[in-house]
């Protein structure tokens, strides 16, 4: 069987293929997808800004406690050193590839946190695969060292199965139904947006392992020989954004602590189980943004209690995929239009939407009904209300408006199975059939629109054997009486037309079909 990787013949001819119409729907990508993306980039750069800060003041105590006792602490210390130089390394590598990958998007001025062409499908490919040093596979392989490398320096179970989880390199199930490797489904066809949202995220994990393991090496100093006069509360979350179906993961510690004493966690009015070990689990059912609010109580000396108060939150977000052919931007004029909007990470109930041109009306869920008139392009603009309060503009987009296309005319024939079928001529049809035919049909029915029009009259014309033609009149939607007579009167062979069909469609404009349509008596 042929390999389906990117260098063999096969798949250079599939790339080709796809690169086509991958360009043609990068024509219309999605900007709530794209603005999904930057909501979940602002997130994990502040998760990273934080667990950096968290990890900084881990390391000051570790330095602090080897220049009073290096003697005691020297081998915690240096392997903290060691783990904090490896992460930066990995760190800024990452950011590295970042930089370049928008560089290589936007130019030389690119930001990766400012992005100028989020919906560029190439530049991550350009930059990880064809550099004739393979960055992607530096990257695994870089990774792989450094997760095996932090993993033997923790203790628990439970936080080195965290680390070892986030950190894999292992391609996901649907990666491989589709052959692909690990580098393939990070970086191959995917969109700047994504690839920068992916090593931040790599970036986050990273600080997160850096961060387990200064608390373990902490834990392994007595922190009863020095006086700690500040206890601060954290919560370090897995993520901050969560898929609905996932589950909201978080660890919730002090920034120092007695390994003899246990303190008690109280998130959301419960506390948490002492087996939890300090871990706080929610499901994540539905889509919005959640509040995470709590204390610890640490016990002193004397049997009291000090309480330290912590507060976070976490965004769950519908699994979406965008899927736009270019050439269907359209509304119709005069009719209900179904379109679906949503904003990743803000619920249902804080998106609000309006249209430039006819009516915006809200149906339920994502799903809203636009109603445009015809004579110009139709704006549509998504408001979302945002943690805090504030209003912000999320999307604008510009639909052309049409006029509804001529219908197609039916008659409602009962086939020899006894099923309606729709019977729009050119086909040998039974005489006994049309005549059990009270009335002629209109609809546009081409599989993505079926709309019914009103058949206001039309006429039927059968030539005689001197090739004269005799026309009847129908009376409205309704075969006339003359009309049955004439029917009646064919013979096997002969053929009928029935043209000059006017029809009123709901968008209420009349029209009349240049195409009739032609009946072969069978």
């Amino acid at each position: 069987m042929a390999s389906n990787t990117p260098n063999s013949p096969r798949q250079k001819m599939i790339n080709l293929m796809y690169l086509v119409f991958i360009a043609m729907l990068a024509l219309n990508v999605s900007s709530e997808v794209l603005d999904g993306f930057e909501l979940v980039e602002e997130g994990l750069l502040r998760s990273v800004k934080a667990s950096t800060q968290h990890n900084d003041r881990i390391f000051g105590n570790l330095e602090t406690y080897y220049q009073t006792n290096p003697e005691k602490t020297g081998i915690w210390y240096e392997r903290g050193a060691v783990v904090k130089a490896k992460t930066d390394s990995l760190f800024n590598y990452i950011q590295e590839l970042k930089t370049r990958i928008v560089v290589k998007a936007d130019g030389e001025d690119g930001n990766p946190e400012h992005l100028k062409h989020p919906d560029d499908l190439n530049a991550a490919y350009d930059v990880m695969f064809e550099r004739g040093q393979n960055d992607a596979a530096k990257l695994k392989a870089d990774i792989d060292v450094y997760r095996q490398h932090v993993a033997s320096l923790v203790s628990a179970p439970s936080i080195k199965n965290i680390i070892e989880s986030n950190l894999s390199t292992e391609p996901s199930g649907k990666a491989k139904e589709n052959k692909q490797t690990w580098e393939e489904s990070m970086f191959w066809q995917m969109p700047v947006a994504a690839s920068v949202t992916l090593l931040t995220k790599l970036q986050n994990d990273i600080r997160y392992a850096e961060g387990e393991v200064l608390s373990d090496l902490l834990k392994n100093v007595d922190i009863e020989d020095f006086r700690v006069n500040k206890i601060d509360a954290f919560v370090i979350p897995e993520t901050q954004v969560v898929m609905r179906g996932g589950a909201y993961r978080a660890n919730i510690v002090l920034s120092a602590q007695d390994s003899t004493q246990r303190p008690k966690i109280y998130v959301n009015g419960k506390q948490l189980p002492d087996e939890a070990n300090g871990q706080y689990v929610a499901g994540a059912g539905s889509t919005g943004t959640f509040q995470l609010n709590g204390y610890i109580e640490m016990p002193r000396g004397d049997g009291s209690f000090s309480r330290h108060d912590f507060t976070s939150q976490y965004f769950v977000v519908e699994p979406s995929a965008t899927i736009a052919p270019v050439w269907m931007n359209v509304l119709y004029a005069g009719i209900a239009n179904e379109i679906r909007i949503a904003v990743p990470g803000v619920a249902g109930q804080n998106v609000s939407a309006s249209i430039s041109n006819g009516t915006l009306t809200h149906k339920g869920n994502d799903i809203w009904v636009a109603t445009p008139r015809y004579g110009s392009d139709a704006v549509i603009t998504v408001m979302a209300r945002m943690t805090g309060g504030h209003t912000q503009e999320m999307a604008k987009n510009t639909f052309r408006v049409r006029q509804l296309p001529d219908p197609t005319a039916y008659l409602n024939i009962t086939n020899p199975d006894g099923n309606k079928v729709r019977y729009k001529g050119g086909t040998p049809l039974a005489k006994a059939a049309l005549v059990s035919v009270e009335m002629l049909n209109a609809a546009i029915d081409d599989g993505i629109l079926d709309q019914p029009f009103t058949v206001l009259r039309f006429e039927l014309q059968k030539f005689d054997s001197m090739g004269f033609a005799m026309t009847t009149s129908s009376d409205g939607a309704r075969f006339s009486q003359q009309q049955k007579d004439v029917i009646r009167g064919m013979q096997r062979g002969q053929t009928l037309l029935i043209r000059g069909i006017v029809v009123r469609g709901p968008d209420g404009i009349e029209r009349t079909l240049n195409a009739p349509m032609e009946i072969r008596i069978n």
